[in-house]
Formats: structure tokens, sequence, C-alpha cells
């Protein structure tokens, strides 16, 4: 089983907004310059990249990561991706990891909107990350000041080499104002735009995993927390998406067999200014949603007319007892 090793120095923007650049979100390359060494689309892998000595392919030594060949002639390389879904980019690492001595020493980012199929000779590309110095074996966060939606990104790196991934870290793009109120949206799915405010403890699964789409994959593909050894429970905080009226619930333990939560609850609230932060003290003492209800092994458990009414609200605090896994959370809502 991996420990999660969390970066403490990451920006706000890598824990608040989804990464729009998951190919789990429906995210891929679509094309380069050259990945004569490694090929382009293991720069989106969602895992961590990784070194394996002395593997090798017929091109060289295996690297994970997207990497270019050495360039003998004049200019640079690039890689055209296309985003999950539209979006408003808030942040980006550009993580060389393993990558030494064939990392690239600078890069910069472009985007565009392109609202049907990909982009070609006339799309207008707009930059939004001019050059800027890399390290080896690092990450390089970048914060993102636009107020643009984007569907494309084109990563340069100057001359050539090696990147092992790049995340894009942004709000998806989601006409609230269109949308159906007869309906029900999950509206804590990074599809929709709902984000972790915070977490108790992640340290073998990260609680964003909670919300992404369809179900786990395997027991790594959820939340999961160490075996608590003081009293109390554990715990994350989640904003919505929008504001809405909660409807039905799904709290998935798949995978989960050995390592479930006995028992878990929803406390909730409609917060209106504040900061992520001041919300850790202030979930303690929200309403009960859902009451604690007993949870089974790699089940799918569904509640409605277990769940209180609380009127519209924009978060909730999931309390899982004592600790344990948790493979997805769903929170069928109506809009308001």
């Amino acid at each position: 089983m991996a420990i999660i090793q969390l970066d403490a120095n990451a920006p706000d923007f890598t824990r608040r907004y989804p990464n729009l650049a998951d190919p789990r979100l429906g995210a891929a390359t679509l094309a380069c310059s050259d990945d004569f060494f490694a090929e382009m689309s293991r720069m989106l892998n969602p895992d961590p990249a990784v070194f394996i000595v002395g593997k090798y392919d017929t091109n060289g030594k295996w690297m994970d990561g997207w990497e270019s060949r050495r360039k003998r002639v004049s200019g640079y390389d690039w890689c055209v991706l296309k985003l999950a879904r539209a979006g408003v980019i808030k942040g980006v690492d550009i993580d060389t990891s393993h990558f030494t001595g064939n990392y690239p020493p600078a890069a910069s980012l472009e985007a565009a909107y392109v609202a049907d199929g990909a982009p070609d000779a006339q799309t207008q590309w707009q930059e939004i990350l001019p050059s800027v110095n890399l390290q080896g074996n690092s990450h390089h966060y970048h914060e993102i000041k636009t107020t643009q939606a984007f569907t494309h990104l084109r990563l340069n790196i100057y001359p050539d080499g090696g990147v092992a991934r790049l995340r894009v870290y942004g709000q998806p793009q989601t006409n609230w104002d269109i949308a159906d109120r007869t309906e029900l949206f999950d509206l804590i799915s990074v599809e929709n735009g709902g984000y972790v405010v915070a977490a108790a403890n992640q340290h073998f699964g990260l609680a964003s995993n909670m919300l992404m789409p369809g179900r786990g994959v395997n027991m790594g593909d959820g939340w999961e927390t160490r075996r608590r050894r003081e009293p109390g429970n554990d715990w994350c905080i989640i904003a919505l998406a929008h504001p809405g009226i909660v409807e039905k619930i799904e709290v998935d333990t798949c995978h989960f067999k050995g390592n479930f939560p006995d028992a878990c609850s929803i406390q909730a609230a409609h917060v209106t200014g504040g900061t992520d932060t001041s919300l850790v003290t202030q979930a303690m003492f929200w309403p009960v949603l859902l009451s604690e209800q007993k949870l089974q092994m790699d089940h799918q458990h569904y509640y409605a007319d277990q769940i209180k009414s609380l009127g519209p609200i924009t978060h909730i605090r999931f309390n899982i007892v004592p600790d344990g896994g948790v493979s997805r959370l769903r929170l069928w809502s109506r809009l308001t």
C-alpha cells in the first residue's frame, strides 16, 4: 500500500481546484513536435512519476513523462493537450521529477478556446505563462491570473528535454443559469466544480478521489486515512460547486473490505464569506444533514429519507467513524 506524499510547499490552488489535465476526467494529449524517448501521454498520468532503475526500451532509458530527443536544429519542442472540460485556469505545476540531466531549462504555456474539434492553423493562442526557468527533479508551481475559460493548452519547452507531469488546476466552466432546476446534480463532483477544503488525514488516499467520476478502480482510488490510535474520528470538508438542496446521498466503500469505516455522518451549512481555513473550526458545529449510519464493506450505500431538511447548503463535513476508507461520495442535489 502506497503512502500519499502531499507536498507541503504546494500552493492552495493545488488543493482547491481539480486537475483539468487529468485523463480520468477526459483530458488527452493531441500532438507534439517530438516524443522520441517518452511518449507525450505519460505526462498526464494522474499518479506521481516514478523512476525504474535498469528499465530501457528500444530508444533508450525508459522515463515516466514526456521526453523529446536532443534537438540538433533551431527551434523548440511543444505539446498540445485537450483539457477535460472548459475551465478557468488558476494554476499549474510543471513537474520535472526524475529528470536531472535531461530537463528543459525553460518552458511556457499558451491556451486557446476551441468550441468544437481540435486546434488548427487558424487557432488563436494566448500566452498564459511567459517563459519560466526550470530545475531538474522539481515541482514548478505558477499561479495563472486569467478570468477567461480555455479548452486546450500548448506546453512549449526550450529547447528540448523531458517533463514528468503537467498538472493544470482550474475551475470547470458550468453555466448554472441555464441548468434545469428540476434535475438533480452531484454538486460535489469535480466535474461540476466541487472541491475538498480540508481533511483530517490523507495517509493512504486523497479525499479528492471521492469526488471523481465512476466507481473506484482499486483500493488506492479513494480516500483512506491511517489507523486512528487516539479518540475522535476522521473527517473532510467539501465545498459544493453551487448552493443546493440535498435529496440523495451515496457513500461507496468499493474495494474497502478490512478497512472500511464503521459508520459515517454528514454535517452541512450555507456559508457566505470567510476563508477555507476558517471553515475547519466552524464545521465542528454545523447542523446534521445525515445522522450516523452504519457502513458495510465494498458496498454502495444510498440515503434519501434519512436526510435532514436544512435548506440550501454550500459546504459539508463528511465524518467517518473512527477511520478507514471510502471510495466515492455523491451529493445529489437540486439547484437553488
